[in-house]
């Protein structure tokens, strides 16, 4: 573990895995819309949607929808994350303990946050505003809004704010990559879904990435 004194002047934070955990609801959306679409849906389950979450929405559906035609695939997905959104709205699962806690100590202490996640439209915004966020959250990115992936929404974050020295929290391997490729710092959150090695940085719980060095 990289132990880089540098201060931060901004920090990006991973949805899925690091500040909630939407899988089983999202689960049951993907798997109804699988079988009015007269699909196999069985293998849809919370579990295997932690394998998924973090890659590329269309990554997503050609694993989960391997039999599917592309004109099928582009509808399936585009009916799973529409329900999605409207269902998580309804009924959206709780932040990681912590998480508000953490969120009020970076504002406190003027640090910027923002959202970078690789979900399709709207999804960010279902979490900012069930939990009512909206003051502590800067920005969002995703490829939903903005057509790139997590690193280049990382850079885009960067040279939007004009930021240097961010860091980047997420809990898996692919979120890694993502803030290597963009040459800022990682924070895995070991709490999450995946496994990370080397980072520059772990914490167990939300709440530690407030004590940690760069900030």
């Amino acid at each position: 573990m990289q132990q880089n004194m540098i201060k931060t002047d901004a920090i990006f934070f991973d949805v899925d895995g690091t500040l909630w955990d939407s899988t089983e609801q999202v689960a049951v959306t993907w798997k109804q819309v699988c079988l009015e679409a007269g699909l196999p849906a069985d293998h849809i389950t919370g579990e295997r949607m932690k394998q998924e979450f973090g890659k590329l929405m269309e990554d997503i559906a050609v694993s989960l929808f391997p039999t599917a035609d592309r004109d099928k695939m582009i509808y399936l997905l585009r009916e799973c994350t529409l329900r999605e959104n409207d269902d998580l709205r309804k009924n959206p699962p709780p932040l990681y303990e912590g998480v508000r806690d953490l969120f009020i100590r970076l504002k406190e202490r003027g640090i910027p946050v923002i959202i970078i996640s690789n979900c399709q439209a709207g999804y960010i915004e279902v979490l900012i505003d069930s939990h009512e966020l909206g003051p502590y959250i800067t920005d969002h990115f995703c490829p939903g809004d903005t057509g790139l992936d997590k690193a280049d929404n990382i850079r885009l974050a960067m040279n939007k704010y004009n930021y240097k020295a961010p860091v980047y929290v997420g809990d898996t391997a692919g979120d890694a990559a993502s803030a290597a490729k963009a040459g800022v710092p990682f924070v895995y959150a070991a709490y999450g879904f995946g496994s990370v090695t080397d980072p520059d940085y772990s914490v167990q719980k939300p709440i530690d990435i407030a004590a940690l060095p760069v900030f």
